[in-house]
């Protein structure tokens, strides 16, 4: 394991325990507004406060638990549907193939950002469609490795084996192929979500994601814009740990990608 592996599982570690750990780690309130306003980094708030007074760490702390929640969920959604869409066609082939693969061309062709735009722009922005939007624009490369895995091994001794006995398309796919086809999609998992994680960032740094008064690192950015030069602090610790979030994800997928041998 390399040391960028492990730094990235280290990074990870903690942000998962400061997430769950949120609400006995945070010294105040993350909603409570007092009288210190604007104020640096300090003994009492080690990341400062910002313009209504709010505890910038203990606000963090939650905002780890909303994005990482947002990009766990999200990312199952697009492995579930990507892993199904891509055993269908790897092994059944034919018009089911080109039907689902047609799909995840047309799916492809819009900018997966304006795409996710143009759909909470008609919804009403919460968390719950956040997660669900992602999942929903985010399975096509999942898909496209599946298939891949299943047409290399639909065709090898052991399933052959395996229809010859009389077992069932559905004890094929699940019991023989798709453990066997498990590393690109842990791998597809790893990275969908550091692109889950961004995603939501920006869309609730533009008002189209988590709402107030529910705090995520992206509604942190959005909320120091107007104090950049006055107080960087504002945007510089929620940008600095979306950076760690999604660098350690990276990081993980591709020590994972190395660990199992996963080809590109």
């Amino acid at each position: 394991m390399s040391g960028a592996t492990k730094f990235g599982f280290l990074i990870m570690l903690l942000l998962i325990t400061g997430a769950v750990l949120a609400p006995a780690l945070a010294p105040f309130d993350p909603d409570a507004i007092s009288e210190s306003e604007i104020q640096g980094p300090s003994a009492r708030h080690w990341f400062g406060t910002d313009d209504l007074g709010r505890d910038l760490f203990s606000r963090a702390l939650f905002g780890a638990r909303i994005s990482l929640t947002v990009g766990v969920v999200a990312v199952v959604i697009a492995v579930l549907i990507g892993t199904i869409g891509g055993a269908l066609a790897g092994y059944y082939g034919g018009w089911l193939d080109g039907l689902i693969m047609r799909l995840v061309d047309i799916m492809l062709a819009f900018p997966s950002i304006f795409l996710i735009l143009a759909i909470q722009t008609m919804l009403t922005p919460n968390i719950y469609n956040v997660m669900i939007v992602i999942g929903l624009t985010s399975w096509m490369g999942v898909s496209r490795l599946v298939r891949g895995e299943f047409l290399r091994i639909r065709e090898l001794q052991y399933v052959e084996a395996a229809r010859a006995i009389g077992c069932s398309d559905l004890r094929i796919i699940f019991r023989h192929i798709l453990p066997n086809a498990a590393g690109p999609i842990i791998v597809a998992g790893t990275l969908g979500m550091a692109g889950a994680v961004l995603t939501e960032s920006a869309l609730s740094f533009l008002g189209l994601g988590v709402q107030p008064p529910l705090s995520s690192w992206g509604n942190m950015l959005m909320d120091s814009q107007a104090y950049m030069r006055d107080a960087p602090w504002l945007a510089i610790i929620p940008g600095l740990l979306i950076l760690l979030t999604v660098l350690s994800l990276y990081f993980i997928g591709e020590g994972l990608r190395e660990k199992l041998n996963v080809r590109d």
